[in-house]
């Protein structure tokens, strides 16, 4: 486990550094990550200057901000009665309210991500398949692989295969053994999920960009994600308004009534 610490010097800039390294050994419960860095805190001699702390939202780290909040709050009366004490992190909130989305389309995710590889595993494949994207007209560079583990990447990798959704029928009837060619409505849908992604994927790009990705840009990039989610919860098509319903649920679970600490970033941004 890293632990790092941000904070504000004297001439108000935001200064971050990893303070330490810690191995904790499976199975990474809570009162164990808690212990560390409190130690870690300690040896810093910060543990009454801590102001909140932001981890992923995983229920061990949920264990372990509960317990520090408690052995810290004993010593020093934390600012806004400790509302302020755990941040959650917005990024993996993101992740986990577009992944709701995505699992509308496992199975054809699966299928697109198999047909990329298959093109690609093989040079002449990749030329037959550059071929009819020519012959079709179709414009672009070749199929983008994907990282399972990165939701913007799976984005990326579907985005740039509906542009050659024309081109795989074709491929199929040339090499025999494809056979797991996505169907014409497995694109529609694949189109479908996209439409919305696509809010979230700029506002990830924007998030990821920054060397200090702090709460006032958060703030911003989320009011558009929550105005493009409003307005498909009723969409008229069932599958849509379906997978957004699935989201906003996700969304609204931390997001719902504004994040006080987003709040006050928004108000003090210069």
């Amino acid at each position: 486990m890293v632990i790092t610490g941000h904070w504000i010097d004297s001439d108000w800039k935001l200064q971050k550094r990893v303070l330490s390294f810690v191995h904790i050994p499976p199975p990474h419960r809570g009162v164990e990550i808690a212990s560390s860095i409190f130690k870690s805190a300690k040896e810093w001699g910060i543990e009454h200057k801590i102001y909140s702390i932001s981890v992923d939202n995983a229920s061990n780290n949920d264990v372990a901000v509960r317990m520090l909040k408690d052995d810290i709050s004993r010593s020093k009366k934390l600012l806004c009665d400790g509302k302020l004490f755990h941040v959650r992190c917005c990024a993996h909130i993101l992740n986990l309210v577009v992944q709701d989305g995505i699992s509308e389309i496992v199975d054809i995710t699966k299928a697109i991500r198999d047909s990329v590889e298959f093109v690609n595993r093989s040079e002449g494949r990749a030329l037959m398949f550059a071929e009819i994207a020519q012959q079709l007209h179709i414009p672009g560079k070749k199929l983008l692989y994907d990282c399972k583990t990165r939701w913007n990447a799976t984005f990326e990798m579907l985005n740039c295969a509906i542009k050659f959704k024309d081109v795989f029928p074709r491929f199929q009837d040339r090499e025999q053994s494809y056979d797991f060619c996505p169907s014409a409505e497995d694109w529609k849908k694949t189109e479908k999920v996209c439409s919305v992604l696509e809010k979230f994927w700029e506002c990830t790009h924007i998030i990821s960009s920054s060397d200090y990705p702090t709460s006032n840009l958060f703030l911003q990039e989320l009011v558009k994600i929550k105005k493009v989610l409003d307005a498909r919860v009723n969409d008229e098509d069932p599958f849509i308004r379906a997978m957004v319903r699935r989201m906003k649920t996700k969304f609204d679970k931390y997001w719902g009534e504004c994040n006080l600490i987003l709040a006050v970033a928004a108000i003090l941004d210069p």
